[in-house]
């Protein structure tokens, strides 16, 4: 059995050292669009005054500093699956402090849950990072969805019911992506062919490449920093979605917020396909 839930809740959590520079960031950055318009951006795109989007934290560590990878398939402890299987179902993170335009850390990653869906399993990872001063920088938790991995009598997990709210939105964010976004975004570390190559991407079951969950989860956080929190990223300190549905390179995420004191309520659709959802179960945490 690919997966082994003993095995994978009961091993200890894994421990890497991670660093980062600030071709890291700016690479990042323009991986989610920044600087494609007339304005150039340079609070995200040049090195002098850099400031670091939050949902950096999930790519840390893995972009060009970290060297070339390929990965064909998910090995953890009692879990071994083909990345044709998986996708990425949600993503919660919240940071401690504004996270630097350089810089090192520890992370720590254990499996948390394995839940039974039936005919899927959604394995829960869960990460914390900190500084070389031991100060929490980031924490964080990955749901995974593995397609055909489930019905071997396990805990469902919880209900979370989630509705918007019953009023007019108080901004409607539009986030334009490009063809080739998610042949850059890959280079933060996610180089799954799913994301690039069409013969792939049809035996996974989609007509073409799709945009990674993750760069839509950054674009979409951007989005907040520059639509709603006057381009202050150290206001946006959590966010927390559902990947819902599956985005083409080319076409638009449209992000509806409501807000609730010192939290967002979103939802993200793609306008192109008659708003059909993108992000679900959207909250994020601010500052005023």
């Amino acid at each position: 059995m690919p997966i082994d839930v003993a095995t994978a809740l009961g091993a200890p959590p894994s421990v890497r050292e991670i660093g980062w520079t600030s071709r890291d960031v700016l690479l990042y950055h323009l991986s989610l669009g920044a600087g494609r318009g007339a304005d150039p951006e340079l609070p995200y795109t040049y090195e002098r005054g850099l400031r670091v989007l939050p949902t950096f934290a999930m790519v840390a560590g893995q972009g060009i500093s970290a060297g070339d990878r390929g990965p064909t398939a998910m090995h953890l402890p009692g879990i071994d699956i083909d990345l044709r299987r998986i996708l990425h179902a949600g993503q919660g993170l919240t940071t401690h402090r504004p996270l630097p335009a350089s810089g090192a850390a520890t992370v720590t990653s254990r499996v948390a849950h394995v839940w039974d869906k039936g005919k899927a399993a959604v394995i829960v990872m869960e990460q914390s990072a900190a500084d070389p001063g031991g100060e929490p920088l980031w924490t964080t938790t990955m749901q995974i969805w593995a397609r055909g991995e489930g019905g071997f009598g396990g805990d469902p997990g919880p209900e979370t019911p989630w509705a918007a709210p019953e009023r007019e939105p108080d901004h409607v964010l539009d986030s334009p992506t490009t063809a080739r976004q998610a042949l850059l975004y890959r280079l933060n570390g996610d180089l799954n062919p799913l994301h690039a190559d069409p013969g792939f991407a049809r035996a996974a079951g989609f007509d073409r490449p799709i945009l990674h969950g993750l760069a839509s989860y950054g674009i979409v956080a951007k989005a907040i920093v520059d639509g709603v929190l006057d381009g202050d990223v150290s206001r946006l300190t959590g966010l927390s979605v559902r990947f819902a549905g599956s985005l083409f390179p080319g076409e638009t995420i449209r992000t509806t917020v409501w807000r609730e004191d010192d939290r967002l309520v979103l939802t993200s659709t793609c306008p192109e396909r008659d708003d059909a959802p993108v992000l679900t179960h959207a909250t994020a945490q601010v500052t005023a």
